[in-house]
C-alpha cells in the first residue's frame, strides 16, 4: 500500500459532536435547501471529515453510503459536487424520496482510498460515521457500499458494535484482485453478523467485480444469519471504462429499479 497506509494512522478517529445540541456546538456546514446539509467534521488532529447529508422530512432510517473508485466525492464548500456520478451520490434524492436520510463520507485532503478501506482504522472511522448517523435521526443506520466502496462497507459491518447496524449492502462488489490491492474477501466477511444483501448486475462487466461471484461472497459471510443474493439486470454505458459509474456496473439507466429492490430488502429488515 506504500504511503497511502499512513492516511488513516490509528489515532484518527471523528470527535463527533453532540446531535445538533445548540448552533455552538454543530459541524461547520451550509444549508442547500431543507434536506440536504455538508458538515465538516472534526478528525483527532485537526482534520476533518467532509460528508453529505440529505434528510427527508420524515426519515424512516440512515443508508450510510460509501462511494466507490477512490472514494473522493469532491464536496465543495459552495455545494457542487465534483464527482457526482458515483451511484450512491446521484441516486441521493431517490433514497430520501423513499424515507431514507443518507450520508456520504467524502475523503480527508483529497486522500485515495485504494488499499485503505480493508484496514482496521477505516473501519472505525466508517463505525464514527455510523455513530454520527445516530446522533441525527432516530431508527436504524444501514451501510451501502457500491465496487471498492463495498470493502468499506463489508469491514464497517464487520467491526460494528451490536446494535450499531441493522443490515449491510453490498452492490457490485470488488471481488478479484485488482490495482487496489483488497477485496470485499479482505474485510473479514466471516465477522459480519448482521442481516446483508449482495447485488449483482448480470450485466456487469466489470473486471474486479464479476456478477457470478456474487455467491461466493455470500457463502464468505459465515456468522449472518440472513444473507441475500439480488441479481438484476439492465443499465446503458455512457463511461469510456466498464467499471465507470455511467454503466451497468453503475446500474446507469436502471437507477430506479434496483433502488426500489433495495429500499424493499432494507424495509423487510426494519427500515
Amino acid at each position: 500500500m506504500g504511503s497511502r497506509s499512513r492516511l488513516w494512522p490509528a489515532a484518527l478517529a471523528l470527535a463527533l459532536l453532540p446531535a445538533m445540541a445548540s448552533a455552538q456546538h454543530r459541524p461547520r456546514g451550509y444549508d442547500q435547501g431543507e434536506s440536504e446539509r455538508l458538515f465538516d467534521l472534526p478528525l483527532a488532529g485537526g482534520a476533518t471529515q467532509k460528508a453529505l447529508f440529505v434528510l427527508p422530512a420524515r426519515p424512516r432510517g440512515t443508508i450510510v453510503m460509501l462511494p466507490g473508485g477512490a472514494g473522493d466525492v469532491g464536496l465543495e464548500r459552495d455545494g457542487d459536487i465534483r464527482h457526482g456520478d458515483n451511484f450512491v451520490v446521484r441516486t441521493r434524492a431517490l433514497w430520501a424520496a423513499r424515507g431514507y436520510a443518507v450520508l456520504i463520507p467524502d475523503t480527508v485532503d483529497r486522500a485515495n482510498l485504494r488499499g485503505v478501506r480493508s484496514s482496521p482504522e477505516y473501519a472505525r472511522l466508517v463505525g464514527d460515521l455510523v455513530a454520527f448517523a445516530h446522533r441525527q435521526v432516530a431508527g436504524p443506520v444501514f451501510l451501502l457500499g457500491t465496487s471498492q466502496g463495498s470493502i468499506a462497507a463489508m469491514n464497517g459491518a464487520a467491526h460494528a458494535p451490536a446494535g450499531s447496524v441493522a443490515g449491510v449492502v453490498l452492490t457490485e462488489s470488488v471481488s478479484v484482485m485488482g490495482g487496489s490491492g483488497e477485496t470485499v474477501f479482505s474485510a473479514s466477511p466471516e465477522r459480519v453478523r448482521v442481516p446483508a444483501l449482495i447485488v449483482a448486475n448480470r450485466d456487469d462487466r466489470c473486471d474486479v467485480a464479476p456478477p457470478q461471484a456474487a455467491p461466493k461472497i455470500a457463502a464468505a459471510m459465515t456468522a449472518s444469519r440472513d444473507v441475500r443474493v439480488l441479481m438484476v439486470s439492465g443499465g446503458v454505458t455512457r463511461s469510456a471504462k466498464d467499471c465507470g459509474s455511467l454503466t451497468p456496473h453503475g446500474y446507469y439507466g436502471v437507477e430506479d429499479a434496483v433502488v426500489a429492490k433495495i429500499s424493499a430488502w432494507i424495509g423487510a429488515n426494519g427500515g
